[in-house]
């Protein structure tokens, strides 16, 4: 319990934007590359799996599912987990869990114990670690958070490009045991990015009186396991029917563009080329989306940056169903790498300036649930329309119009949403001062005629400065213009 208490942070720490910060950021990476990349990294060995086991590959595709249902699926179960113990401990034996998984799966006897080894343990072993990795970047970052976030989601496409290969050349020299023995160490690395998750401590106040009264170390409100309070704000809701109508489209195209090209009659190392040229785009528009979304002028409203990155998805996703050769295929991949490292570098950014950074972690849980279930409909739902029309063009036209409903219902929804709430001024004050932080301006009015002391300055690796009374206020003046630039909607 002590740990949630330090890991969220005293009342007054600011987001230091640098120092140990960028350790955070770094492990962030690693965590987000091994996440979204693993699931789609272990189908190099499907094809010994099969031969093994006597299976289908549909059968084998379930592992990457349970994978990505488990990432997914076990948000709130992260968040309480986050709440009641903290970040750097839940990470650290989500580490062991996601090693333990892959190690115990080289010893398989049946493709049964593939699902629950692979595809359950080493999944929630990487939903501990993915979902912890995000709230403490949130906590280390303010200013600079829409390029920590670019930079962190570029550990997908990176992780992806290094995974594969590594894959390949563990099953050539090892089989598929010691490929998933060796992969199972490989994960032990989630331990020490767990462990760069260093708790921010606000420095104390020098020069207080002794004898004051001990207002400043009053108790702070017990913190909720899962706090549900998140879907009375209407932001949060328009943001997570959004996301959901989104992944149902979102992932269908880089699973089926390279069985589309070998249709077209390209040979299988030509048709994965396209991958490689996605995931290369995809490695560099991540960094610069967070870097554009940083800017001063575009984050006040890097909700309709994120509306036009979907909308620039499913546009792809519908002109790229038009390609009848490989050159049209690889200027889809292109321009679809694009929009994808968009949607992925700004998704969890404006989840923070939606919800901030005191409910983050219930809502993150909470919309990673929503996307579960449209991961688990949107392939399937795909391959099925496939079998009934062989046509891939009807899957990509699909995919097209499921994302750019999203881009509407985000975009219009948030549109309508700020317009009405701007025409009540209570509701801009909730808009730029949360609840804790109104909590702290009545302490920092109690306590500013007994207390004339000065606040330390400077900040170092895991400790920054607690906010002064003064900056609070201004907070409070700039909520009352409905100007802040972290709370949207």
């Amino acid at each position: 319990m002590g740990g949630a208490v330090v890991d969220d942070g005293p009342p007054g720490v600011k987001a230091p934007d640098g120092g140990w910060g960028w350790a955070v950021l770094a492990g962030c990476f690693v965590i987000t590359g091994f996440s979204y990349a693993f699931p789609k990294a272990v189908s190099v060995f499907f094809k010994e799996l099969i031969r093994e086991f006597d299976v289908g590959y549909s059968d084998t595709a379930w592992i990457s599912s349970i994978l990505l249902a488990m990432l997914y699926g076990t948000g709130p179960l992260c968040s309480v987990l986050v709440n009641r113990f903290g970040c750097r401990p839940v990470m650290m034996v989500g580490g062991l869990l996601a090693s333990l998984g892959m190690i115990l799966a080289s010893f398989a006897t049946s493709i049964i114990h593939i699902y629950l080894c692979t595809g359950v343990i080493t999944g929630l072993g990487l939903a501990l670690n993915f979902q912890p990795s995000l709230i403490m970047l949130n906590r280390y970052f303010n200013l600079k958070r829409p390029l920590a976030n670019g930079l962190a989601a570029a550990g997908s496409p990176v992780a992806l490009c290094c995974l594969s290969p590594l894959g390949q050349v563990l099953q050539y020299h090892y089989g598929w045991r010691g490929g998933f023995l060796i992969l199972g160490g490989i994960l032990l690395n989630c331990c020490a990015c767990g462990a760069l998750m260093r708790p921010l401590i606000a420095k104390k106040a020098q020069g207080l009186d002794e004898s004051a009264p001990p207002a400043a170390t009053e108790e702070r409100p017990k913190k909720k396991l899962l706090d549900f309070s998140v879907f009375k704000d209407r932001g949060f809701v328009i943001y997570t029917t959004a996301a959901s109508i989104m992944v149902l489209g979102l992932f269908v195209p880089p699973v089926f563009v390279v069985s589309y090209a070998k249709t077209l009659g390209y040979e299988d190392t030509k048709s994965a080329l396209l991958l490689t040229i996605l995931g290369f785009v995809d490695m560099f528009a991540r960094p610069l989306s967070g870097l554009i979304a940083g800017m001063k002028c575009v984050r006040p409203k890097s909700v309709y940056l994120f509306g036009f990155a979907i909308i620039f998805n499913g546009c792809t996703d519908l002109i790229g169903s038009q390609a009848t050769d490989y050159s049209g295929l690889v200027v889809f991949c292109i321009f679809f790498g694009i929009s994808y490292g968009m949607v992925g570098a700004l998704q969890f950014e404006v989840l923070m300036a939606i919800v901030g950074t005191e409910k983050f972690s219930s809502a993150l849980g909470l919309v990673l649930l929503m996307e579960a279930i449209a991961v688990l409909l949107g392939p399937p739902g795909a391959g099925r329309l496939l079998d009934a029309t062989h046509q891939y063009m009807h899957i990509f036209l699909l995919a097209g119009c499921e994302v750019t409903l999203s881009a509407f219902v985000i975009t219009l929804g948030n549109f309508f949403c700020i317009r009405k709430k701007r025409e009540d001024p209570e509701v801009n004050m909730e808009m730029a001062v949360t609840a804790s932080e109104m909590e702290r301006l009545n302490r920092a009015d109690e306590g500013q005629e007994a207390d004339k002391g000065e606040m330390p300055g400077g900040k170092e690796n895991g400790t920054v400065d607690a906010v002064m009374p003064g900056e609070v206020v201004m907070m409070k003046e700039k909520g009352e213009e409905g100007g802040d630039e972290n709370k949207m909607l």
